[in-house]
């Protein structure tokens, strides 16, 4: 059994916190799915305002369902659309406070309202993308991209 002592103080004290407990679930497990699977656990439980919380795997040239929390999702995206295909084809961060403003945005659930999606990358290649959905317009902030952009970190070298 896991217990973690996660921060419920400011938000860099609590990504500090998921990061280290992330580290301690991952250090010795290869397999990336487990991985992938205790990652949006950990972010499902600790992040406040979320609706969705997992992982899209690049496998033959699309974006495929990984790990999640939340209500079944979209099965296969095509690389350049919506926010989790243009974070893999851009290999960039995506910050969208208001998805229904977002060109070409994909509706796997229709309650979200804003979504962070970021990019998992090793050797300069995306391998996923870790995307978080609220149900909160403009949930997401600076912080929230560090802090998750620490995770992708992490996570590209254990996946």
């Amino acid at each position: 059994m896991y217990q973690f002592d996660i921060s419920g103080g400011t938000k860099p004290a609590l990504y500090r916190d998921l990061l280290s407990a992330l580290d301690a679930l991952t250090a010795d497990e290869p397999d990336g799915v487990a991985n992938m699977a205790n990652a949006a656990a950990l972010l499902w439980e600790y992040l406040p305002g979320l609706n969705w919380a997992g992982f899209y795997r690049v496998i033959g040239g699309e974006l495929v369902l990984g790990p999640f929390q939340g209500k079944a999702a979209c099965i296969r995206i095509a690389i350049g659309k919506g926010v989790c295909g243009t974070a893999a084809a851009t290999a960039e961060t995506q910050r969208v406070d208001d998805v229904h403003a977002f060109p070409g945005h994909i509706a796997c659930d229709a309650v979200s309202e804003s979504e962070l999606v970021v990019p998992i990358l090793r050797d300069g290649v995306v391998i996923a993308v870790l995307d978080l959905d609220s149900p909160h317009p403009a949930r997401f902030d600076d912080e929230d991209v560090v802090g998750c952009e620490a995770i992708a970190r992490l996570l590209s070298l254990r996946l």
